[in-house]
């Protein structure tokens, strides 16, 4: 019996050894990446990209013009891409990837997201060196197009790639929130718009679009459906709120300060403006875009990335011609409490490049990714929607420089409303913000829109908002998103502790288990039986 235990543990071990193998299945023992001192140019290399488009059709074409350009001047780099119409999208196969050890080259991403890519080991390639090579690094000797120098890319955006002491993703367009306004709406109602909106403003003017005739029809519109105020982005909406009150969020190390009387007091006068009908969010109503070029909406507060969908002369609708209705579109920074010190966040894909085991494909990955950041790219990009370039070599080009300067032209590429989303933010940059990142501040960021939809859908329910109420939805949301397991110390390596992995990671992972766990006992079935066996032999 001693033997067959013995042997028994030994089956065991192997199998947990195969077990911690199956989680990391294809995967080979993979260093920190270093910086070769060549590019191999004799080897042929396949390397995979991943995308995001606003199923804008033009974005489509840039990323394939891109593609091909670049591949004339590496013709032994072959890109394949693959697109998603959803970050979050994503941000779920690269984690599910990742335990698979099938991660792509490059990818678009947020830098909330590479911070929990980073707890796997050298996963994500830090880019210091990278950027700093003078031979293949950003404006390097041997690099076959016009590449920005480090010095020529925009310092705020550069650095909002930092994650604990390294760069870990390079910019690749900007973009903020903007205020797409019914400006003919807002002066029926007998108001002028502000040099600056304030919040006070919005929610007044809101207010008084509540008004309805005897019919039941708002009067501003003569409709039966009016949402004046819709917010695409509650967790946006949230996160400015308190960084322009000046009230906590999280600290660069993880520390979770959102649960404040700030933030129940913000939710407050969310919940009441809802109860009148002056205020919905996109999941609980649907695009802002939408009931705005409806007239159905006066505020609507997207993304400068979406302003090709918002006002009468759109050149992407949602709705139908007979929907729609004439009226004049303006475009402001989103709405302040202090008009003095205006606080606007900063957000826009950035570019990452996952650590492989031949150090020749993560260069010619990254020589890719600067690819990316050179002006055809830049410039034919930031046309497609109100992004901006994150670059001055391209954002004082003589070429992007006449494309601002014609605005309304026509109602496509020089659109008005996308040219002053973009100079909206090319206004603010200084003013413009970036929340700190550690891994599971995206949990946070899901939390923090999670408050306010929460709110307005018990506001719906006819729920009795008080400090009760508040205090059981700190607890829920804080459960739902973990917080309460976010580390607020970080490791020496500057790595937080794991948020929640998303539920395919967990089942990708659990099925692996289950499944080495049944060879393993198949196995010591087997071995028993056997020894059974040669012990009845040997008794015959």
């Amino acid at each position: 019996m001693k033997a067959i235990r013995k042997k028994l543990s030994a089956l065991l071990a192997a199998g947990a050894v195969l077990g911690c193998l199956a989680g990391c299945h294809g995967s080979t023992e993979r260093s920190a990446f270093q910086v070769p001192e060549e590019f191999d140019t004799s080897r042929d290399y396949e390397i995979t990209f991943w995308a995001k488009n606003d199923t804008n059709v033009n974005q489509t074409k840039i990323y394939a013009q891109a593609i091909e350009d670049f591949q004339a001047l590496y013709p032994n780099i072959t890109v394949n891409i693959r697109l998603y119409t959803d970050y979050t999208d994503i941000y779920n196969d690269v984690i599910t990837n990742i335990a698979t050890d099938t991660t792509p080259n490059v990818c678009i991403t947020y830098p909330d997201h590479i911070a929990t890519y980073l707890t796997g080991e050298n996963t994500v390639v830090p880019l210091d060196d990278l950027i700093a090579d003078e031979r293949y690094g950003l404006g390097g000797s041997e690099v076959r197009f016009e590449s920005p120098t480090a010095a020529q890319v925009v310092e705020q955006f550069l650095d909002e790639g930092i994650i604990g002491e390294h760069y870990y993703a390079l910019p690749f367009m900007r973009s903020t929130e903007a205020c797409y306004i019914n400006k003919t709406y807002v002066e029926a109602l007998g108001y002028t718009l502000p040099e600056t909106l304030t919040w006070d403003f919005i929610w007044e003017v809101s207010e008084a679009a509540t008004a309805k005739d005897a019919d039941g029809n708002y009067l501003v519109n003569g409709q039966s459906v009016m949402i004046p105020f819709i917010y695409k982005s509650t967790d946006n909406m949230m996160i400015q709120m308190l960084r322009q009150c000046g009230a906590g969020y999280s600290t660069d190390s993880g520390d979770i300060l959102i649960f404040n009387d700030v933030t129940r007091s913000l939710l407050q006068t969310i919940a009441e403006h809802t109860a009148t009908g002056a205020f919905s969010t996109f999941k609980i109503s649907s695009y802002p875009a939408n009931f705005l070029n409806a007239g159905q909406c006066i505020f609507a507060i997207d993304s400068t990335a979406g302003a090709t969908w918002m006002g009468s002369d759109a050149p992407l609708l949602d709705i139908s011609e007979d929907k729609l209705v004439e009226f004049e579109t303006v475009v402001m920074a989103i709405p302040q409490f202090d008009t003095e010190d205006p606080q606007m966040i900063s957000q826009g894909p950035s570019l990452c490049i996952f650590n492989k085991s031949d150090p020749q494909e993560v260069l010619a990955s990254w020589l890719f990714a600067q690819y990316l950041l050179s002006n055809p790219v830049q410039i034919a990009y930031a046309q497609t929607e109100g992004y901006v370039p994150v670059t001055t070599l391209a954002l004082e080009s003589e070429e992007y420089q006449d494309y601002l300067s014609r605005a309304g032209e026509d109602n496509d590429q020089y659109y008005a409303v996308k040219i002053q989303a973009s100079q909206l933010l090319l206004d603010n940059i200084d003013n413009t913000f970036v929340t700190p990142v550690f891994n599971g501040s995206a949990s946070l960021r899901n939390a923090a829109g999670q408050l306010i939809e929460n709110v307005c859908k018990s506001v719906r329910r006819k729920e009795t908002i008080d400090d009760a109420y508040f205090d059981t939805l700190y607890a829920e949301v804080t459960s739902l998103y973990r917080l309460d397991q976010i580390s607020a110390v970080n490791s020496a390596d500057g790595k937080a502790e794991l948020g929640p992995l998303p539920q395919t990671s967990v089942i990708l992972l659990s099925t692996l288990g289950a499944v080495w766990a049944v060879i393993v006992l198949s196995a010591v079935i087997s071995w028993i039986r056997k020894k059974k066996s040669i012990k009845n032999q040997r008794m015959d």
